[in-house]
């Protein structure tokens, strides 16, 4: 049944328009974006380091035999001078080294195990007093450490992969996450008694976004594995046990997003931008102010069978 409009009397007046209120001042929000050229993305080639400098690149590759041909682009795109790897996958025996030395990586320190961990120092230049360090008692290939000249300055790199800590936050329900916090605790107090004033970096996949602007979206991210509060303030102590700088921070300082990581689930990656920044270079005070550049190979994400994270690479210049 179809009911009848009512229809208006021909003696009723229309009411007048109630009278539109004075125009305001136009707001306008301004949003920095989060691939704005502040942020020290690249694309394609990385620009030559300065004259004199060394280039240090960390990457975590996911498997350094399957996608050991990436290094070979990563040296023709960005030349570092050293190359620190996470995730290679592989033990010692099977590394790529002569392939490798091809490239002109001749000089290696290498702590690798099979289809898990595994972590490698690749350089053009000698390295010294190479040694792996075990955490929480397990030997996973976590960590190892050589030494390097600079202008005849003797500097200790770390290499480092932390845990990433599973999907549920949760130490008490998930152990992945509980030996992830174990971890870091351990290396603030071990870096706490270390000496202080000598010339140290520390490289890797630290698995922890800590700044607002180092994940996509902060408050989406907080009960997410890798920024949620107990693990941003632990890697927070690990930096301050021995004053470290946070070298991308420093020289590309908030509000400016940056990520390392973008997640193999999201399958138009760049146009979600989901990202984190989980790879991290930090330096003593001793090389605080040789920092010279930064640079993320964004572009590498693109490669065929691409790593989810990519390279970052710092400039030192004596």
């Amino acid at each position: 049944m179809t009911q009848a409009r009512p229809s208006k009397s021909p003696n009723s007046a229309t009411p007048p328009s109630p009278a539109k209120p004075a125009p305001g001042p136009i707001k306008i929000k301004v949003t920095l974006r989060r691939d704005s050229p502040l942020a020290p993305y690249s694309l394609k080639a990385v620009p030559p380091a300065p004259p004199g400098a060394i280039r240090i690149a960390t990457w975590n590759i996911n498997s350094v035999r399957l996608r050991w041909r990436l290094l070979k682009k990563l040296a023709s795109t960005a030349a570092p001078d050293i190359i620190c790897l996470q995730e290679t996958k592989t033990p010692d025996e099977h590394f790529p080294s002569k392939r490798l030395a091809a490239l002109g990586y001749e000089h290696r320190a290498v702590c690798g195990m099979k289809g898990y961990n595994g972590v490698a120092i690749l350089s053009r230049r000698p390295l010294h007093a190479a040694t792996p360090r075990e955490w929480c008692g397990r030997p996973d290939c976590r960590h190892i450490l050589a030494a390097f000249e600079i202008a005849g300055q003797r500097v200790e790199l770390h290499n480092v992969y932390v845990p990433a800590g599973g999907d549920i936050p949760d130490p008490k329900i998930n152990p992945k996450f509980d030996h992830k916090l174990s971890f870091l605790r351990e290396q603030a107090a071990w870096w706490e008694r270390q000496p202080q004033n000598v010339a140290r970096i520390l490289v890797g996949d630290l698995n922890v976004a800590p700044y607002e602007t180092d994940v996509w979206s902060h408050k989406q991210l907080l009960k997410i594995v890798s920024h949620t509060p107990v693990e941003t303030d632990l890697l927070g102590k690990v930096l301050a046990a021995h004053e470290w700088t946070d070298a991308a921070r420093h020289l590309v300082p908030e509000p400016t997003h940056m990520y390392t990581w973008w997640s193999y689930r999201n399958r138009d990656w760049k146009a979600s931008d989901r990202g984190r920044r989980l790879d991290h270079v930090w330096v003593t005070r001793e090389l605080k102010p040789l920092l010279a550049g930064v640079h993320i190979l964004k572009g590498a994400r693109d490669w065929a069978q691409p790593s989810d994270h990519v390279p970052v690479i710092v400039d030192i210049k004596p």
